[in-house]
């Protein structure tokens, strides 16, 4: 019977990994917008993410726009991409 309700409802495993996947979809979804930018305005992201946070947003507010600024970097720097299972080792990391 417990079975059939963690088939059913899912596991705690199940919920988190389903709550990183929607902020992977964030990111992938910023990947285009990140690839048209000059690597002068990708660099200028830092400014801008010290300056949101100065101004009240939290770590979590930027991490799926900072994420896909790192991934383009990657991509750019070491010919790169990280996958999505590495975005979410890196959001645990992120959460301790």
């Amino acid at each position: 019977m417990l079975g059939f309700i963690k088939r059913f409802l899912g596991d705690n495993n199940d919920k988190e990994i389903a709550r990183y996947r929607q902020v992977v979809d964030k990111i992938n979804a910023l990947e285009p917008q990140m690839q048209g930018l000059t690597d002068d305005k990708l660099v200028g992201y830092t400014a801008k993410f010290k300056e949101r946070l100065a101004n009240g947003e939290t770590l979590d507010d930027l991490l799926p726009e900072a994420f896909a600024v790192v991934r383009e970097g990657s991509r750019r720097v070491l010919g790169m991409r990280h996958f999505d299972v590495q975005l979410i080792g890196g959001m645990c990391l992120h959460e301790g």
